[in-house]
């Protein structure tokens, strides 16, 4: 025949046991899906140009989902703008080097 004290303990640890079985679990909030970044526009291909195109959608997409800045984005933006525009102006040695420092400079790879 248990204690009195054994009783006691073995009728809090079945209260404790039913109580833990009977809840439920907390429902799972759901959570929004951040809009993906467009990334369908990317230059195909090799060289300058397409090379800066896609970073350029790159920084565009990280801004639009917050996980770069709006004043570190735009300052980023003309760095790869003056990139573009030695791309264009045919100096893909001098645009590929813009390209990397301003890589760089933000901590992109």
């Amino acid at each position: 025949m248990p204690s009195t004290r054994s009783a006691v303990l073995l009728a809090i640890l079945g209260a404790s046991l039913a109580a833990c079985q009977s809840s439920a679990p907390p429902p799972v909030a759901a959570v929004a899906a951040a809009p993906a970044p467009v990334i369908a526009d990317l230059a195909p291909g090799a060289g300058c140009g397409p090379t800066i195109a896609r970073t350029q959608s790159i920084v565009a997409g990280d801004v639009q989902t917050g996980d770069l800045s709006e004043p570190v984005g735009q300052r980023f933006g003309a760095d790869l703008a003056k990139a573009a525009d030695a791309c264009a102006a045919g100096r893909d040695a001098e645009a590929l080097r813009l390209h990397a420092a301003a890589k760089a400079r933000y901590g992109y790879r």
